[in-house]
């Protein structure tokens, strides 16, 4: 009797060991298709995952992971041509504005210095405006264009962020006066240095500052932080949540007129990421907030 209690306990010991083996090797499968997912995920590959297990039900998973690997690449594909040719089209469409906007705009000075009758020099004035107009959306298209297509240019140096976001400020003086916008400018006193490119953040500093004149009810204030992060906030009644949430998309812009391309924001977006920043917008009380955050990388 002793002998049979003894084997039975022996038969479930090892059931029970074969069990914990079996419920091991389950748990090492399947971490092994996390990490193969998530590597997946994040690279530009056609590898599939591909498992050690000889489990029927976990090579199932790792079939069933592997066919939505292949429509996530197909759409990514897909996105990826379309996005392409949306750049080219702007490119394109940029350069083939450019010289008749500047022929124009040669023909209405020539036509200004002719003798005429008043409510022909209000016509002339009117294409003008028009023409000033469409050159700017044209000037924006390209800068958008070159941006877009050198994306990788991005010339890194060490840059006091204090001295760019001052000088930024200073050069729309005249403007903000006019606006009768009187900037609220808190910048730390310690130096705040960032491996950045120069020229890049100063026209991040610049479309921003320029978004403020074109929206605030009147105010601006400008925080640079010692950890890095800049924000300018300003009141605008006029914005509602739903068009801050869409600011940096690109092309969009709250003015029914389409007076501008609606790439500012986008272009700042595009520039802060290439130098390894984060921006974001924030809506509250009426007031809306953009936040700009370098970290130091020690580069």
């Amino acid at each position: 009797m002793e002998i049979w209690l003894w084997v039975s306990i022996g038969i479930l010991i090892a059931i029970i060991i074969a069990l914990l083996v079996k419920i091991h090797i389950l748990q090492r499968s399947v971490k092994e298709i996390e990490i193969a997912f998530a590597d997946r995920l994040v690279t530009d590959t056609n590898v599939l995952i591909d498992i050690s297990s000889s489990d029927k039900n976990v090579r199932r998973l790792a079939n069933t992971i592997n066919g939505q690997l292949r429509k996530l690449r197909t759409e990514r594909r897909r996105f990826q041509q379309g996005d392409l040719e949306l750049k080219n089209a702007v490119t394109n469409i940029s350069h083939d504005l450019r010289t008749p906007l500047t022929a124009l705009s040669g023909y209405l000075e020539l036509l200004e210095q002719e003798e005429k009758s008043e409510s022909v020099n209000r016509y002339i004035e009117i294409i003008k405006d028009r023409v000033d107009i469409l050159t700017q959306l044209s000037e924006e298209l390209f800068k958008y264009s070159v941006i877009i297509s050198t994306k990788d240019n991005i010339t890194k140096e060490q840059v006091i962020i204090n001295t760019v976001l001052e000088e930024s400020i200073a050069a729309f003086y005249t403007v903000l006066t006019e606006r009768n916008i009187v900037p609220e400018i808190q910048v730390s006193e310690t130096k705040v240095v960032r491996m950045l490119d120069r020229s890049a953040l100063s026209r991040v500093f610049s479309n921003l500052i320029s978004n403020v004149i074109k929206y605030s009810d009147g105010d601006l204030k400008i925080v640079l932080s010692e950890n890095g992060e800049i924000a300018f906030s300003n009141m605008a009644s006029g914005l509602d949540e739903i068009q801050v949430g869409r600011l940096f998309d690109r092309f969009y812009t709250v003015e029914a007129a389409r007076k501008s391309t609606g790439l500012g924001l986008t272009i700042s977006k595009t520039l802060v990421e290439q130098m390894k920043g984060t921006i974001s917008a924030i809506y509250e009380n009426n007031r809306l907030s953009i936040h700009i955050f370098f970290p130091d990388l020690k580069e």
